[in-house]
């Protein structure tokens, strides 16, 4: 009569079996851990880096124009395209506009439409910060329209400044935004009063020349 059950029979217990698929399971498991640790999750909006303040500067795509940027910090330390690196300020790129944003690679010129500098501050000097932006060569003989732009990394991201400028002719300077940080890295006193920086880098050349030449 069995033979004639209408319900299956039960299998017989294969420890065996079962140990392999337990084995096959943790396997698995850890493959697909090693697949996070490899592809780990995206953060958006997350800013690795280690400056403190970011200031940029642009000016129109493709322009040919050479436009300047110039940062003072508190003790008198200066960026500019001969100076780039004083205190903690970095100037990341001299951009020449059609002059130099181009690369050869086999033979054949590639250029980027980018036309962008970029000083970075990498520590905090209580005191006022100046930055300014100069024509340096005015090819087009027409007014460029100028975004200076000044960000707070640390702890989050904060725009302090953003403004438009226009420069007209060759060796314009305009201050575009005047601030002050204190010892804890807060900002105030944002403002646009006019400071030359040019004038500051001449008169070092000046004071620097005697001096090399005892």
């Amino acid at each position: 009569m069995d033979n004639f059950s209408l319900y299956p029979r039960e299998e017989p217990f294969d420890p065996f079996a079962v140990m392999l698929f337990k084995a096959l399971q943790v396997i698995a498991f850890l493959f697909f851990l090693a697949l996070l640790a490899i592809n780990p999750e995206a953060k958006t909006g997350k800013i690795d880096t280690k400056a403190e303040y970011i200031i940029a500067m642009n000016w129109p795509d493709n322009h040919p124009d050479d436009i300047d940027l110039y940062v003072e910090d508190p003790v008198g330390n200066i960026v500019w395209f001969h100076q780039r690196e004083a205190g903690f300020m970095v100037l990341e790129r001299d951009d020449r506009g059609g002059a130099n944003d181009f690369i050869m690679v086999n033979g054949k010129k590639i250029t980027t439409p980018l036309r962008e500098e970029i000083v970075s501050i990498r520590g905090h000097i209580p005191g006022e910060y100046t930055v300014n932006v100069q024509h340096y060569l005015a090819t087009t003989r027409a007014p460029v329209s100028v975004s200076v732009k000044v960000e707070k990394i640390n702890p989050t991201l904060q725009v302090l400044h953003y403004d438009t400028l226009t420069l007209s002719q060759t060796g314009q300077e305009k201050t575009a935004v005047r601030f002050r940080v204190a010892a804890d890295g807060s900002v105030s006193d944002v403002n646009t009063r006019p400071k030359s920086l040019i004038e500051l880098t001449r008169n070092a050349k000046r004071i620097a020349a005697p001096a090399a030449a005892k």
